[in-house]
């Protein structure tokens, strides 16, 4: 049967867009991030360097393990606690591994719970005159570009690959993503086939990087079958050192970001000493990583900024993990807030 719902739709020109100037996006597929004209001069290089210049907290060993992972393995899943920048590295990962800043071969999607094969596969979907016709989903669309153009890397994002059931979406795809099964021999019969004969297998230049919070009560426990085809990376809260250095580039002021960075490991660890929590529930670095329009701003700038973060972000979410002891979590948010 032909599924009638859709989560999400694909435009009709999404096969040019993707192949031509496409580029990812968060929360709608198929949509440019950017517009890019191919060109020659207009793609940038990009390798480790680039990731560690563009702001990267992990040692550079660590990113270059990740990057290996993701060549031998096919698959990687970013796994942590919230604002540990996993989509960040994700596509970073996926920039280091084709070797440039080319959208047209990076596309990111993200999982959801209503998202279905039909969906991200094949299925049938309305035609516009009142009937139905099969149509190809977003990854069969990434396997094609794959397939036309072989001598180089594709990669897709999937955000919150736990948000939906991966082994459901992905259907008989799940066995085919296993690196040693990515060559035609090994190619099998869709539950939507176009033909009797179709048969169809993953290619070896297509990539899959995931991303996972683990601090989501609300997911279910990722499907053994997943687990064992993908290589995982635990990324960590780190207020320490790198951090350190890129506030400072900006100016921030010496005496506020130790205090800060105290107050924040401080709470990180009373949150993993908690057993009804733990690490995977850790206050990540993104939240209090400042933007560059922060750069030579006065004192009084940055505690305002710090502060803005530590009540409009910081707070609700330790509300939401205290919830049964809200005044552990204000006594949290006191200190962090004492700290500036």
């Amino acid at each position: 049967m032909c599924a009638k719902n859709r989560a999400f739709a694909l435009p009709a020109d999404f096969e040019e867009r993707w192949k031509i100037n496409a580029a990812p996006t968060e929360l709608e597929v198929g949509t440019p991030e950017t517009s890019l004209e191919r060109t020659d001069n207009s793609i940038e290089r990009y390798n480790v360097d680039a990731i560690v210049a563009d702001g990267c907290f992990l040692d550079r060993s660590k990113i270059e393990n990740a990057l290996t992972l993701l060549e031998r393995k096919k698959n990687l899943v970013l796994q942590g606690p919230p604002g540990t920048g996993k989509t960040w590295l994700a596509k970073r990962l996926g920039y280091a591994l084709i070797g440039e800043k080319d959208p047209s071969r990076l596309l990111a999607v993200q999982f959801q719970p209503s998202l279905s094969y039909e969906d991200f596969v094949r299925g049938c979907r309305p035609n516009g005159s009142g009937g139905l016709q099969l149509a190809d989903g977003v990854f069969l669309e990434a396997v094609a570009s794959a397939n036309d153009d072989p001598k180089r890397p594709y990669v897709l994002v999937i955000e919150e690959i736990n948000r939906g059931n991966p082994a459901q979406i992905l259907g008989e795809l799940l066995t085919l993503l296993e690196a040693d099964k990515r060559k035609e021999s090994e190619a099998l019969r869709l539950a939507y086939p176009r033909t009797l004969t179709e048969r169809v297998y993953v290619p070896p230049n297509l990539y899959v990087v995931g991303t996972m919070n683990l601090a989501d009560r609300s997911l279910a426990l990722v499907d053994l079958a997943l687990r064992r085809r993908f290589a995982f990376v635990t990324l960590k809260p780190n207020f320490e050192t790198l951090w350190m250095q890129w506030c400072q580039a900006l100016g921030a002021p010496d005496g506020l970001l130790e205090r800060v960075s105290q107050a924040v490991v401080a709470l990180n660890r009373s949150i993993e000493e908690d057993k009804s929590l733990g690490p995977q529930f850790g206050v990540g670095h993104s939240f209090l990583t400042p933007p560059d329009k922060l750069a030579g701003a006065s004192l009084e700038v940055w505690k305002s900024w710090f502060s803005d973060v530590i009540n409009t972000e910081i707070e609700p979410l330790l509300l939401e993990y205290w919830y049964d002891n809200k005044d552990r979590a204000k006594k949290q948010i006191a200190r962090l807030n004492g700290s500036l």
